[in-house]
């Protein structure tokens, strides 16, 4: 069973628990997936990205289940522009600062120190919230405690912790998400399904699942209906649908899969454009860089109507067991995505605003016609 993870992204990624294995491993990245690993039955994996591909770059795998600081309490603030550790290490026995260790890079932290000969690790992040200034890190022993004083890149952003945990990360992700609703696409709907509840639940946002909507209105399976009047009537309702829900703030929306789904068309995404769009695709590849190049040739090509997503997520496999670990790398590719720009999620409610048009991304002033034939004036 798959638990020993390693996550890359464009910007920042970080750690968080899951189970330990160390025969199956997942990686994420922004805009760019893959996996190393062979197929056997049980082969999983999770690549998460964000636009545009030149941005991308592979981070170092860095454990994704280690938390950080296991073995000693440590306390956590965030103020204005750095962030601060406080360690115990007053039954350790250090004898002097000469026997503590930092070493800090822009998006990792490790703590050793040395106590009876032996030198032992206090704190290992192998991926922090975010980035920080490592050449200014300060640190200094305080009584009985370590201070560990990091200085943040992004100054506005709030840390809930020191790491990118589940906990942290669905604690942060509303500050750059700012109530924009979030669309889980693919084809599969299952999979949107699950993954879109465990979001919805961690964050904090409405679940909505388009399949139960339609079947609600219906009274009979989405199956049912494709069969008797066909995909294309399915797909229409689900527009609906998706305009009824493009006003709403603070909702994870999971979509039909498939054919049937409106998603898969390239001319019904007018109302998908008003949430940040994850979308949620199985690869074959059997390697990071094999997987990270069909990333980029489906967004590249757009040869499918999903390739319009603001994300996209390869996944190697799927097994509902491990649907938090995919849904912990569609937020780490959502706050890639948010930081690298920060107005980001303020142009959607714009689109919002002036009603969804289908002019995303290139917003055109109040009053516009989608049908005129006018050169466009983007504001």
């Amino acid at each position: 069973m798959m638990a020993a993870m390693s996550i890359a992204a464009t910007a920042t990624c970080c750690s968080s628990s899951f189970p330990a294995n160390p025969s199956q491993h997942i990686a994420t990245y922004s805009r760019a997936p893959g996996l190393p690993l062979p197929r056997p039955a049980w082969r999983r994996s999770l690549l998460a990205a964000s636009p545009p591909a030149s941005r991308l770059r592979l981070l170092p795998r860095t454990s994704l289940s280690a938390s950080p600081a296991a073995a000693h309490d440590y306390e956590f603030t965030d103020t204005n522009g750095e962030v601060e550790l406080r360690l115990d290490i007053g039954k350790l026995g250090i004898e002097s600062s000469r026997d503590v260790f930092v070493d800090v890079d822009d998006m990792s932290l490790l703590i050793r120190a040395k106590s009876d000969g032996t030198l032992r690790t206090l704190m290992n992040v192998g991926t922090l919230f975010d980035r920080v200034k490592s050449s200014e890190t300060i640190w200094f022993i305080d009584e009985d405690q370590l201070v560990v004083n990091l200085k943040k890149v992004e100054q506005e952003l709030k840390w809930p912790d020191i790491d990118e945990s589940w906990k942290s990360l669905t604690a942060g992700i509303t500050q750059l998400l700012t109530g924009i609703s979030v669309h889980i696409v693919g084809d599969s709907t299952d999979i949107n399904e699950a993954v879109a509840k465990e979001i919805a639940e961690g964050i904090g946002y409405l679940p909505v699942c388009t399949s139960e909507l339609l079947e609600s209105a219906t009274q009979k399976s989405v199956d049912t209906w494709a069969a008797s009047e066909g995909a294309d009537s399915v797909a229409e309702a689900e527009c609906v649908v998706l305009e009824s829900l493009s006003s709403h703030v603070r909702t994870v929306v999971a979509t039909l899969g498939g054919k049937q789904g409106a998603a898969s068309r390239f001319d019904k995404w007018q109302y998908l454009h008003s949430g940040f769009t994850v979308w949620l695709s199985v690869s074959d590849a059997g390697d990071e860089a094999s997987a990270k190049e069909e990333a980029r040739r489906s967004v590249s090509t757009g040869s499918v109507a999903y390739a319009k997503a603001d994300v996209v997520v390869k996944l190697g496999g799927w097994d509902p067991e491990y649907t938090r670990a995919v849904a912990q790398g569609c937020l780490v590719a959502l706050k890639q995505l948010t930081l690298a720009d920060m107005k980001l999620a303020g142009k959607k409610s714009l689109y919002i605003r002036l009603g969804c048009r289908g002019d995303w991304p290139n917003i055109e002033p109040p009053g516009w016609d989608p049908q005129s034939d006018a050169p466009p004036t983007n504001i």
